[in-house]
């Protein structure tokens, strides 16, 4: 894809100059597809690849760190019985999901994690598509504000494009029957300053899985 020239340019470049840690690694360096089960009966949906994650191993969630949002996500689903490890280091680690699919709202890493509305919607089709072809997933969890007013853009109401105020834990139905989670991102950030801690994360899935409110 070369909707976004930014995007296309931003991932090439990262992948041309790699980090010093990753040096002798190549690197995916382009859109990073989703990847989970096929069937799955639940559906994470995140912001963008990290330039030096999943922009780097070609898997979504996937090569951020021990404390990353991909090994957090990975423990999570793990202890939910979706994943049959706890963390998501490269691409050929053996993770494997049962019932889970992990995706984005865009899939082409940003500069500083931060792809604009512009970018968002151009890529919003993909995911709407995707969707479609999940039809097994009934519950979707969106990861941060900006994956929850994405899905929203891309599933919502015709005719009511603000989508209900971001609020973690919040359950929304969507006109085609699905239920739309929203949830902190499991970013570094917020897991170490407690804004969402693995209990917070385990009730969202759980809920999910339950497709409960």
């Amino acid at each position: 894809c070369q909707r976004c020239a930014r995007l296309v340019a931003y991932s090439e470049r990262v992948a041309r100059e790699r980090r010093p840690a990753f040096r002798e690694q190549s690197y995916w360096g382009r859109p990073v597809p989703g990847y989970g089960d096929a069937q799955p009966r639940i559906v994470f949906v995140g912001l963008a690849p990290a330039a030096h994650g999943s922009n780097r191993t070609g898997r979504m969630f996937t090569g951020d760190g021990a404390r990353g949002a991909g090994s957090t996500l990975a423990a999570a689903l793990h202890r939910a019985g979706l994943a049959n490890q706890p963390y998501s280091d490269h691409a050929d680690d053996g993770l494997v999901l049962s019932d889970a699919y992990l995706t984005s709202i865009v899939h082409c890493a940003p500069p500083g994690n931060r792809p604009t509305m512009e970018e968002v919607r151009a890529c919003l089709p993909f995911l709407t598509q995707e969707l479609s072809l999940l039809a097994d997933a009934a519950a979707i969890v969106a990861l941060g504000q900006m994956a929850y007013r994405g899905c929203w853009e891309a599933l919502g109401p015709q005719n009511q494009k603000t989508p209900p105020r971001f609020a973690h834990g919040q359950r929304v139905s969507l006109p085609d029957g699905r239920r739309l989670f929203a949830c902190y991102h499991p970013s570094r950030q917020n897991t170490q300053t407690g804004r969402l801690r693995p209990e917070m994360l385990d009730d969202v899935v759980r809920r999910a899985l339950d497709n409960q409110g």
